[in-house]
């Protein structure tokens, strides 16, 4: 018998029962479908609120290039054709270590000192 059958034959004056039914559905609806977006969604704003320059990134069009300058409202992207401001929301990937390794961690120290000696 079907979940379907079940709930058409309840009898009247059963409400109650269809009430829990329906509550269990709700939370089970909130567990498998929202809370796993919500997630995903806060995941992927610390990763691009936590890039820094030098990062090599891919944008939603596919785009590839380094991040140049880091501003308020988005990045200024490094590519072969020049310079070019995106939006936060349009990066989609961090290159840098997948492709770039042990390579991509001694260019970020080099970096971080010139830009220590810049300040002072």
């Amino acid at each position: 018998m079907s979940l379907l059958s079940i709930f058409l034959q309840a009898q009247p004056g059963g409400g109650g029962n269809m009430m829990i039914i329906m509550g269990v559905m709700m939370v089970g609806f909130f567990l498998l479908i929202i809370l796993p977006q919500q997630r995903k969604q806060k995941k992927e704003k610390n990763f691009q609120e936590n890039l820094k320059v030098g990062s090599r990134v891919v944008l939603t069009s596919g785009l590839h290039g380094r991040i140049a300058q880091v501003q308020d409202d988005g990045y200024v992207i490094e590519t072969l054709s020049g310079k070019l401001k995106f939006e936060k929301a349009a990066i989609s990937k961090d290159l840098t270590e997948a492709r770039f390794g042990d390579k991509a961690k001694a260019a970020e120290k080099t970096t971080d000192k010139k830009e220590t000696k810049e300040k002072n």
